[in-house]
């Protein structure tokens, strides 16, 4: 388990100080205050946004257009006003921009989420520096948080959840195509499906499990959370039974070499990918229930929301789904005024009984 997200963290880090080196120098300070307490993933991501923030500035506004990243210093970063980061808002709703391995530009759309998380990432910035003295004033606190639009919870019933493992059974609604390759990934596929709708698994905690992290006899597995931290969950019969079913298959297949440790591999016998996971969790939720999106993460709310609908211990949930903040896991189950409203629609009669 350790050493897929050890290698995991040592292409993060190598990405990360590339794109660092296309940054203005000032925010190594930044980067190096953070690296004790934040994942490698979370740096990269505030990388990204800095990137988009900082070549925005240099690029789109008058006020900074004689500057560039590489001597954009701190002194300039003390000029940024609420105008500017409030422009930037705006940018983020459209723009163009090239991305490697995309030939020519591509079109982007910051939805509310997106633009809040960007500005998250710009509020830590100037925290960071403001409170070290190092610029006067913080603009960024003074600029208003999108509005976030309440969307509905979008989660499976238990019902839709056997739907869905049936479809990954049996696999007669695939395509001729993909009937061709079930035989072949079909323990798999339900392993991975079982052990999300049952656990409340991560996509990033599966793929990164290893064979060796399976105690079967325990009902039990080892993943590295979020932060880096191990912990131990466990699973029901049901769970145990696809898992069985996988591991006696799994048993006999011969990975590719630095792949042999690796419980999910992929058509090529590799460790599979998180885009592998995506699209097979989108082939089988779209043949079980075609008006949900499904992914990998609305399998972990569905998880989540059943578990709370059961024991009604907001606590116990949050334990499992490995929240540190227990508002995190309230966001996360389906609202029960939803399912009440549901039940009360299903009663209504449109015609009386004489």
């Amino acid at each position: 388990m350790s050493n897929y997200h050890d290698e995991q963290n040592k292409k993060n880090i190598l990405r990360l100080r590339e794109l660092t080196k296309t940054l203005p120098p000032f925010l190594g300070e930044f980067f190096r205050n953070r690296a004790d307490y934040t994942s490698t993933r979370t740096r990269l991501g505030y990388a990204y946004d800095f990137k988009l923030f900082f070549n925005f500035l240099v690029n789109e506004t008058r006020d900074f257009s004689a500057r560039t990243l590489d001597d954009f210093n701190l002194d300039d970063f003390g000029r940024i006003t609420v105008d500017h980061i409030e422009e930037f808002m705006e940018y983020l709703s459209y723009y163009t921009t090239s991305r490697d391995g995309a030939k020519g530009e591509v079109h982007v759309q910051n939805e509310l989420m997106g633009k809040s998380r960007k500005l998250s990432a710009i509020r830590s910035l100037f925290a960071y520096f403001y409170k070290k003295g190092k610029i006067s004033a913080n603009p960024a606190e003074l600029v208003a948080t999108p509005p976030a639009k309440e969307k509905a919870k979008v989660y499976l019933d238990v019902h839709e959840i056997a739907n869905l493992l049936d479809e990954a059974d049996s696999g007669e609604n695939l395509t001729k195509h993909q009937q061709a390759y079930h035989s072949v990934t079909r323990s798999r596929d339900v392993a991975l499906l079982s052990l999300f709708v049952g656990t409340g698994i991560r996509i990033s905690e599966a793929v990164g499990l290893n064979v060796n992290d399976i105690d079967i006899e325990n009902g039990s597995f080892r993943v590295v959370r979020k932060g880096g931290d191990e912990a131990v969950l466990y699973f029901g019969e049901e769970v145990e039974e696809a898992l069985r079913n996988y591991l006696a298959i799994r048993e006999k297949t011969v990975a590719k070499p630095g792949h042999e440790a690796a419980l999910f591999l992929s058509m090529q016998n590799r460790r599979i990918t998180d885009r592998a996971v995506q699209n097979l969790v989108k082939k089988y939720s779209g043949l079980a229930n075609s008006l949900k999106k499904i992914t990998p993460h609305k399998l972990r709310t569905s998880f989540g929301t059943n578990m709370y609908r059961q024991t009604g211990d907001i606590y116990l949930v949050a334990d499992l789904l490995g929240h540190k903040d227990v508002n995190t896991t309230r966001k996360s189950y389906a609202d029960t005024k939803q399912e009440a409203g549901r039940r009360a629609v299903r009663d209504l009669k449109l015609r009386q009984d004489d």
